[in-house]
């Protein structure tokens, strides 16, 4: 809205402005050349009003040039000044014997100075500003009538920069009578925008807009510099800028009021203040946070807005199983999380010697992976226990405010014992075959024992093959041993808290061809009795092709190894269930037999080639409820289709690592039939990270790449070729460990690691399968390595299609004419390299998987080479696969747009 200042005096004319009677006498004194006929008239309007006004009517005589001057008007800043006279003016024609001199029109003049006192100016000068003309001019008529026909003209002077000016009315001939005079400029007013005030601003000259820069308001700050632009015509436009309210306050119209009490308002950035959160309050205005409740805490990195919480309740559930000198501990989470979700575990360790000694911290000797402090799951490894002593182990559950509270953090604490002896007894009788072993149980077993473990071999052949025997009974008929032979045993015993040490070697020869037993060995029984002290021992495997036979009791397992290196007692070559004549003989060796009533449904979450997939919860004798994922047969299945859905089972059973998914067992004895493994929160790999784009850091994504990598290292040392490596294929949990899983494509490799095996056809995913096992049907591990790379492109490309939305065959054709995947949005250099070393078309030159997670364990310990990004590096490179893309599709137009969008060039 335009605001007019006026300059001129006022005088006693209502709303009119008029010149004062002090300019006449002025006028009277700056007479150019001639005599000046202007007249001051006083007369009364309408109103009774008086009005006076300035008349000049000289028209009987030719030449007339009669001056009206103005005082000194200063212009206050003003660049741009608008005059608006009122004025009448009469016809000619009404005149009667008036000569042609006549004229219907008069001049207006300006003349600039910084002189308020001027009595004398030149005619010329002035500076003209316009002639004025009548719209309309009155008559004789008119006069008798007293109807005055009032003429109103606006007229502007631009660019003035001195202190005043004075106007001049030039007369040179005409009837004319000036009723009013105003002079006035228009300025932008007061205005309060955006939390800012802007102040009174005069206007610019000509059509120039004025920045103003405005102030904020009380209880305000500048976000960003406001300002705004006057316009010639009064007007505010263009705002820039603006003013928030400062913490504690609220925007309210154009200014800031206070928080009430039980709100508050904690940045400036925040719009309006809000109710305290949770466990927190305010009793005062302008609060900028809520103080929390007693017992409630917030951490310095916690935002205000976050609900005050306090550390977690004790954890729960804490067991414990033994293997040698070594524990694992399971705890469930803490019932009261304390309202955070950064609940972490410290694990404190004091052993107790059985010597009676006092108990002492455990020191470094003792080893805690992955770590002993500020643990995310509920389990831990303790490794490198001393033999025979008594061990305390304190969990404490903690969250980002438990070093805030004054009160003790609360711990659960697990005993254990380590060190079982166990006595064994040599019974004299033997055979050119078989021996017979008896012991005695643990003086202090660590709980009920449950099975024994004898480990035998031949003697100064422990490193080609050994056996492992199992059996709940403590006398074992060892059988199927060559005659003349010394073999070594070895005896552990097993409870409900784990395996205890091995015991030192017992050392047995069988009888030779056609050697009589010892008689004494009939009649006496037993003889020697040998007692094994604990020890920890390790035994690896190299490649041999046959391995030991062994009758043995109905209760006993037996575990054979062979083809490749093994390093610990359970560890061995994959089976492939096809190999069994009995497939379900494959189930019963490889996946646990659990009862459906440990099994509790809660909903589904998915279907398989099989039936349904479901979520629920499992809980067996003397152990903890875990959640797990329950895959069961639909009903009406034939005999094929229950071997192939138990085979997947007879595969997983097999594996035992962190990054493949874990088997916990199956139901066959009741239907529906069902195998049951562990649940993995975050579903799909693929659709996990389509649903975070972007979230991620690359140290994380990276991360998610060496689990994966990691997973694929174990398969392939047991010579296990996946086929169907994919994002889909891999599951995450809750802590965003990756996961292989979907073992319905595996295929069992020759001895030689090289060696591929034909698949029996079906269908092969084009995208994810390296070119050899297209064209030839062809898997081994090095296909397994060219799927990997697909899967590190999906990975960094948060679940982009591989090749987009080309056909399988133009796939097939761009890779056999050398093009590959360019590297995805913000993906490192190396990483991008180490994709196409997965892709590369010679099998042999690809990396192993091994390699594989060095080099990314590599990248983690060195973040700084992940800085390189590739995004461009390698674009003439693309624009070529583009060009070859276009034109085996055939789709020119159509796919320049939805090939760039879907790289997320522009």
């Amino acid at each position: 809205m335009q605001e007019v200042s006026s300059i001129t005096e006022p005088h006693t004319s209502g709303s009119r402005w008029f010149m004062t009677t002090e300019d006449k006498v002025t006028l009277s004194c700056l007479i150019l050349a001639m005599h000046t006929h202007w007249e001051e008239i006083s007369v009364m309007d309408e109103r009774n009003t008086p009005m006076r006004s300035y008349q000049v009517c000289n028209v009987m005589e030719a030449n007339q040039n009669n001056w009206l001057r103005t005082r000194h008007i200063p212009r206050d800043g003003a660049q741009r000044v608008y005059i608006e006279i009122k004025f009448t003016l009469r016809d000619c024609n009404s005149l009667p014997g008036v000569p042609g001199t006549c004229k219907e029109t008069f001049n207006m003049y300006y003349y600039e100075s910084n002189n308020p006192n001027l009595w004398f100016i030149k005619e010329s000068q002035y500076v003209k500003i316009d002639t004025i003309a009548a719209d309309e001019s009155f008559t004789q008529t008119d006069v008798g009538d007293r109807v005055m026909k009032l003429n109103t003209e606006v007229r502007d002077i631009s660019n003035l920069s001195k202190k005043g000016f004075y106007l001049a009315f030039q007369d040179v001939g005409a009837c004319i009578a000036l009723v009013s005079l105003r002079v006035f400029y228009k300025k932008c007013p007061t205005a309060v925008l955006n939390l800012a005030q802007f102040p009174d601003t005069v206007t610019g000259g000509d059509s120039a807009l004025v920045e103003v820069r405005g102030s904020c308001v009380n209880d305000s700050e500048e976000f960003e510099a406001p300002r705004m632009y006057c316009s010639a015509d009064g007007g505010w436009l263009v705002p820039i800028g603006r003013c928030v309210c400062k913490p504690g306050f609220e925007e309210s119209k154009d200014y800031c009021q206070p928080c009430r009490p039980g709100t508050y308002k904690a940045s400036s950035m925040d719009g309006y203040c809000s109710k305290c959160p949770p466990h927190s309050y305010s009793h005062q205005e302008k609060a900028s946070e809520c103080e929390c409740e007693k017992g409630f805490y917030r951490a310095d990195m916690d935002p205000r807005s976050m609900a005050c919480t306090r550390p977690p309740s004790v954890p729960e559930n804490p067991i414990s199983t033994l293997n040698d000198t070594s524990v694992t501990l399971e705890w469930s989470p803490p019932r009261d999380s304390g309202g955070r979700g950064d609940v972490t575990y410290n694990i404190h360790c004091r052993k107790c010697p059985g010597d009676g000694r006092k108990c002492s911290p455990c020191g470094s000797g003792v080893h805690f992976l992955p770590r002993q402090f500020g643990l995310s799951m509920a389990k831990v490894l303790v490794s490198d226990l001393l033999s025979n002593t008594n061990y305390t182990f304190s969990i404490e559950a903690v969250n980002g405010v438990s070093d805030l509270s004054p009160t003790l953090k609360q711990q659960v604490t697990v005993n254990i014992t380590t060190g079982q002896t166990v006595s064994v007894i040599l019974k004299e009788r033997k055979s050119k075959d078989s021996i017979t072993l008896a012991w005695q149980g643990p003086d202090r077993p660590n709980g009920a024992i449950v099975e024994y473990e004898v480990i035998y071999y031949e003697k100064n052949q422990r490193d080609q093959n050994y056996t492992v025997l199992k059996t709940k009974s403590n006398v074992m008929t060892v059988e199927g041993l060559k005659p003349g032979t010394t073999y070594v045993f070895r005896v552990r015993a097993r409870t409900d808290g784990g395996y205890g040490s091995y015991g030192g070697e017992i050392e047995l020869e069988t009888s030779h061809e056609g050697e009589l037993p010892p008689a004494s060995s009939c009649s006496e029984g037993i003889s020697k009795i040998f007692m094994l002290s604990l020890m920890v021992s390790t035994f690896t495997c190299c490649r041999h092709c046959g391995y030991i036979k062994a009758k043995q009791d109905p209760d006993e397992e037996k575990m054979q190894f062979q083809h490749g290196r093994v390093k610990l007692p359970g560890s061995r070559t994959y089976i492939h269930p096809h190999t069994y004549e009995d497939p379900n003989q494959a189930v019963r060796d490889f996946a646990k037999e659990i009862d459906a009533s440990s099994i509790r449904i809660e909903r589904v979450i998915g279907a398989g080639e099989f039936g349904e997939v479901c979520s629920g919860r499992l809980k067996l004798p003397s152990k903890r409820e875990i959640y797990v994922a329950i895959k069961s047969l639909k009903a009406g299945y034939s005999e094929k289709q229950r071997r192939d859905f138990l085979s997947e089972a007879s595969i997983m059973g097999q594996f035992d690592h962190p990054n493949i998914i874990r088997l916990e067992g199956v139901v066959t004895r009741c239907k529906p039939v069902m195998i049951i493994t562990e649940y993995m929160e975050n579903g799909s790999l693929d659709t996990f990270l389509k649903k975070h784009d972007g979230q991620f850091t690359i140290i994380q994504l990276v991360g998610m790449m060496r689990g994966i990598a990691s997973g694929m290292k174990y398969l392939s040392d047991m010579n296990y070729v996946h086929r169907d490596l994919a994002a889909r294929n891999i599951l995450v949990n809750s802590n965003l460990v990756c996961k292989v899983s979907d073992f319905g494509l595996s295929r069992v490799l020759e001895d030689d690691p090289e060696a591929a095996y034909t698949t029996r056809g079906g269908k092969i995913p084009i995208r994810w399968t390296a070119p050899e096992a297209i064209a030839y049907r062809k898997f081994t591990s090095a296909s397994d390595v060219w799927s990997y790379g697909i899967v590190m492109w999906e990975v960094m490309s948060y679940g982009e299609r591989p090749y987009w939305e080309m056909s399988n065959q133009d796939v097939i054709k761009a890779i056999d004419e050398g093009y590959r995947l360019p590297a995805p949005m913000d993906c490192p250099v190396v990483l991008h390299q180490l994709m196409l070393d997965c892709w590369e078309k010679s099998r042999s030159e690809r990396p192993k998987f091994g390699q594989i997670v060095n080099t990314l364990d590599k990248l983690i310990r060195n973040p700084n080479s992940l800085k390189e990004l590739g995004n461009l590096t390698d674009f003439s490179k693309l624009l070529s696969f583009r060009v070859v893309w276009c034109e085996m599709a055939h789709c020119r137009e159509t796919y320049q747009c939805r090939f760039l969008i879907s790289l997320q060039w522009w």
